[in-house]
């Protein structure tokens, strides 16, 4: 896995971060000195020296000139956001037929890399997704309850598990979706039905930096963890 593409989705509105993205996207705002979506590709080359691609709609232009010295390719969706899922397809020519390591720019960890956590874990033969995920106690930030419980590695809906945006996918099964605006969630169900959504527990903390308060509790969570 150490050449896999990595997709990083960056692409939202940023709402619920009311004025701080009136005039930017929720990816460049900094967090512990360094934009989120750099935080995002430290991680991601931290995992793989495989090409890395990010997907953008809102203030497209803002993150195309950020991105442009990075050696990274741009996705974009116009005129309308594809969601995770059907931006994940349309990035694929740009991706390749192999997994594809996903991580989402409005998240930070504690801990191991996530991706490289993931990838020595990574099972083609029973598995066409593995998720990372945290237990409700380090997930940082987070608003609502649990997405997954695992039983012998294998995910199924309803437990106290909180998926924290980093993943390792088998894009062939994007084929069986017919919409083009779609999640992935509908990906990762049909996965569960054939029991091979696997997860993987992540041993550090992850920070949701999807709301503004994200932003100071992520900067305390890095921190203290350089302590």
């Amino acid at each position: 896995m150490r050449h896999a593409p990595v997709m990083i989705f960056a692409a939202g509105f940023g709402t619920r971060m009311g004025a701080l993205t009136a005039d930017r996207p929720k990816p460049l705002i900094p967090v512990a000195g360094k934009a989120l979506i750099d935080h995002a590709l430290d991680t991601a080359r931290g995992a793989s020296d495989g090409p890395i691609v990010v997907n953008t709609h809102y203030k497209a232009g803002m993150m195309a000139a950020h991105l442009a010295p990075q050696n990274v390719t741009v996705s974009p969706e116009q005129p309308e956001i594809l969601d995770t899922g059907g931006g994940l397809r349309k990035a694929l020519p740009l991706l390749g037929d192999g997994p594809v390591m996903t991580l989402n720019s409005d998240a930070i960890f504690t801990g191991p890399n996530p991706l490289a956590a993931l990838a020595a874990a990574w099972d083609p033969d029973i598995m066409d997704a593995i998720l990372l995920c945290v237990p409700p106690e380090r997930a940082v930030g987070r608003v609502g309850g649990g997405d997954f419980a695992i039983t012998a590695g294998r995910l199924s809906r309803g437990g106290p598990l909180v998926y924290c945006g980093a993943q390792i996918l088998n894009p062939a099964l994007l084929g069986e979706i017919p919409e083009t605006v779609f999640s992935l969630n509908l990906l990762w169900d049909r996965m569960i039905a054939r029991g091979r959504l696997h997860g993987l527990i992540h041993t550090g903390q992850w920070c949701d930096v999807g709301r503004p308060e994200g932003i100071t509790l992520a900067e305390e969570t890095l921190a203290a963890a350089d302590v």
